[in-house]
């Protein structure tokens, strides 16, 4: 089966943003590479961006959040507008409550974690960086196989 690993873009904060998420989930980065990693006569990188974060990743489980700043060439993402979500199913309602609380920090709460009508724990905010979360803990959930 495919995996689908998320990829995150930030005007300049990606490196502050990941250790912020490697200080909720932990682990360890799996590759962080800057611009001038890569800088060559062929692809010439700005002064004022050599170490901002051409690629970032960070094993969360089976899977890898990554991501990278937008070189200013390209302009800028506009951080609040994502229009789309994380979504992270928790193993219990401790984990949930964890990664709920720890990644909410600094952010806004759009849905509190609670039991929501539909039967699991579940709710919504944006991070401190503008990135959109869904956290949910289904007790009734199918377990996939590793």
């Amino acid at each position: 089966m495919a995996l689908i690993n998320p990829h995150l873009n930030f005007n300049g904060n990606a490196e502050e943003a990941f250790h912020f998420y490697k200080s909720v989930f932990g682990g360890e980065f799996s590759k962080l590479l800057r611009f001038k990693d890569l800088a060559s006569p062929e692809f010439l990188i700005a002064e004022n961006e050599e170490n901002k974060i051409m690629h970032i990743a960070l094993p969360i489980g089976q899977n890898i959040l990554m991501g990278n700043d937008v070189p200013e060439s390209m302009g800028s993402t506009n951080e609040n507008e994502h229009r789309s979500k994380i979504a992270i199913r928790a193993d219990s309602k401790d984990e949930a409550d964890t990664l709920f609380y720890g990644l909410s920090s600094g952010g806004s709460i759009e849905m509190p974690l609670v039991d929501s009508p539909w039967g699991s724990y579940f709710g919504m905010f944006r991070d401190q960086f503008g990135i959109e979360w869904m956290v949910e803990y289904d007790s009734n959930a199918i377990k996939v196989q590793q």
